[in-house]
């Protein structure tokens, strides 16, 4: 096995630990904090497995998730941040159309962020996202990633049944 592909494997191990502990942490902040320390995990992840495109996208969320940890993240930032992603993560995408995945992911969850306040429509938009990092992540053979993907993404459909028959 190529050696990139171990540190890249090793990095996605590091992230998926840490996106698993952002789950279950009810304080905002300490949420914020375990998702920036995910991103930084994915982004050394997506430069040792060569996914361009995932490490301008990540190294974006990571600038939105700073701002949003010292309350600093504003609609206008936000805004701004969202047009960066797409433009930068076009530019680097070195991927072909698996490559875009990471974009749109990143761009539609932040758009319902910003558009609804409905919990089961964000769940639905959460398993979207996951759906889409998923394929990136087996495209990119970071296989942890990928697994922690899938876990989250079947946990937020049980989320969303419980709701649902509630």
């Amino acid at each position: 096995m190529q050696s990139y592909l171990i540190i890249g494997n090793i990095f996605s191990l590091l992230s998926a630990f840490c996106i698993a502990i952002s789950v279950i942490k009810k304080n905002k902040n300490d949420l914020i904090w375990w998702q920036i320390l995910d991103i930084i995990f994915c982004i050394l992840s997506n430069i040792s497995l060569f996914a361009y495109a995932a490490l301008t996208t990540n190294s974006i969320a990571l600038i939105r998730n700073v701002w949003a940890y010292k309350n600093k993240l504003t609609k206008n930032k936000t805004l701004i941040l969202f047009v960066l992603c797409i433009v930068a993560g076009l530019w680097a995408n070195n991927r072909g159309i698996i490559g875009l995945f990471p974009i749109i992911a990143s761009t539609t969850y932040t758009i319902f962020m910003y558009t609804t306040k409905n919990e089961q429509q964000m769940r639905w938009a959460l398993v979207s996202n996951l759906m889409l990092w998923f394929v990136h992540d087996v495209y990119v053979q970071a296989y942890p990633s990928a697994l922690t993907d899938m876990a989250l993404g079947i946990w937020t459909l049980v989320q969303i049944y419980k709701n649902k028959a509630s």
